[in-house]
């Protein structure tokens, strides 16, 4: 069930891997009426097809005729979100921890942002649009009228991250998993472009302890509040 939000606002959900940035994004946009832009989805594309290719990590060059030839689009009309690349549904190939860390490396390198920050600012420069990543708040819309920075501690975001790939048959365990999340955050923290930080404007939400719901309430409050703002 969707509410009325007569502004068609920008809005940021920037966080760390495993805050629950895209389930949160995915119900915030059901809620609003508003289109879910899963940028985290389109770096992850760029390093499956990276990868699929044997393209170096480390090959700008490389990246940059790779990232000309994607075609990345998502569909909704089956009642989910599927991730397309080139027409091929790559939805749950882009998940796997292996391609995780390879998008950690990929996604630092400038070609590469540069093409999908100019896909990103084309899919959601009218508007109605909520997009989550790491860097949406700071480079790829500073201007949005609604920022969040949504975290939680590791040890939580790593079970998070264990539970969904147990439930996806995947053979990994905890200690693994909250390790793979932690050195995520260190190439997130430290990559030279864009790196992970916290927007001044944007509003915090410590989801270690919330329920979806629970954060789902807050943001539609605030998003209310500055829709309302912004037709004043």
């Amino acid at each position: 069930m969707s509410v009325s939000v007569p502004a068609r606002l920008i809005i940021a959900i920037d966080g760390p891997s495993g805050a629950g940035k895209s389930t949160i994004t995915r119900m915030l946009a059901d809620r609003l009426g508003y289109v879910n832009i899963d940028t985290g989805a389109m770096f992850r594309s760029v390093a499956l097809m990276a990868h699929r290719a044997g393209i170096d990590p480390q090959d700008e060059s490389a990246l940059e005729r790779l990232c000309a030839g994607l075609d990345i689009s998502f569909d909704r009309s089956c009642g989910g979100c599927r991730v397309l690349v080139n027409g091929e549904d790559v939805s749950a190939e882009i998940r796997t921890p292996e391609i995780s860390l390879l998008t950690s490396i990929v996604s630092t390198k400038k070609v590469v942002r540069g093409c999908m920050m100019r896909l990103q600012r084309s899919m959601g420069e009218r508007g109605g649009v909520v997009l989550e990543g790491r860097d949406i708040g700071t480079v790829v819309f500073p201007h949005a009228q609604v920022k969040f920075f949504l975290s939680a501690s590791v040890d939580e975001r790593g079970r998070r991250r264990f539970e969904e790939l147990r439930a996806r048959g995947e053979d990994v365990t905890l200690e693994q998993t909250i390790a793979e999340v932690e050195q995520r955050d260190r190439q997130d923290l430290e990559r030279e472009h864009a790196p992970l930080r916290r927007a001044e404007d944007a509003v915090e939400i410590d989801s270690t302890t919330l329920t979806l719901q629970e954060v789902l309430t807050r943001m539609e409050s605030i998003v209310m509040e500055r829709s309302s703002l912004s037709e004043s």
